[in-house]
């Protein structure tokens, strides 16, 4: 959601030990209202489909890009990193790029206000320069940030290039992010995303818990239909004796 000046990464390993890399930077978020439900949304739709032991699904944390410089750093919506060591992400709480060794693969910013100039501007032209090898925004009002709901972009010669975009009754706007394997859909003011391999749309936070309690839910029913069958059974063997 913040980031700093764009500047080339460079490395003091010297100085490393002695800096401090802020976790937090104490401010709330800019547009936290607006841009939390889908944060959420997106957040744990994608961690729930692909994060693993060598996969770290992320938002809102820092990602520092240059050891030995704290203040460059960027935060996006959430991105996504794959074939990594993730002890280094649980010791520090943050992404430092020298660590972890290498720059996410997938970022994706969701439109607000205060931050959609900054998206399609510095932060896009980091992300190239960084090595990110897709870049998403999300427009929840449709265009009033970006122009237009959806736009995907992937890294090629250090520029980055469109995805083609379609149209169907399901997604007024839908992309294919061949990165997730998932199909990224604008509907509504919502982002959701589609799994082709499954023919099924993935279940965001609430989704998932809503169907686990249901499960849990039948499970207890079950179950004290179980006890009740039994109880009945113990009870007529005992008037057959």
């Amino acid at each position: 959601m913040t980031t700093t000046p764009i500047a080339a990464a460079q490395s003091s390993p010297h100085q490393a030990a002695e800096i401090f890399y802020p976790e937090t930077d104490g401010m709330p978020l800019p547009d936290g209202f607006e841009q939390e439900p889908h944060f959420i949304e997106v957040v744990s739709s994608i961690r729930f489909h692909v994060e693993g032991p060598t996969t770290a699904v992320s938002g809102n944390t820092f990602i520092y890009y240059a050891e030995g410089y704290p203040q460059r750093s960027v935060s996006p919506d959430c991105y996504v990193a794959f074939d990594i060591n993730k002890d280094s992400l649980h010791l520090y709480d943050s992404y430092r790029v020298w660590e972890v060794g290498k720059m996410p693969d997938f970022v994706l910013e969701i439109g607000s206000s205060s931050t959609a100039a900054n998206d399609v501007g510095p932060k896009r032209t980091l992300y190239a320069s960084l090595g990110a090898r897709e870049y998403w925004r999300f427009d929840p009002t449709g265009g009033d940030y970006y122009g237009e709901p959806l736009v995907g972009e992937y890294l090629e010669n250090g520029e980055y290039r469109r995805f083609e975009l379609t149209s169907d009754a399901d997604c007024p706007a839908r992309g294919r992010s061949p990165l997730l394997g998932l199909d990224l859909c604008w509907r509504e003011g919502r982002l959701r995303f589609y799994d082709p391999a499954a023919g099924r749309w993935l279940e965001n936070y609430d989704e998932t818990a809503s169907a686990r309690l249901a499960a849990e839910a039948e499970l207890s029913s079950e179950r004290a239909a179980r006890l009740a069958a039994e109880a009945e059974l113990e009870r007529l063997r005992q008037r057959l004796k």
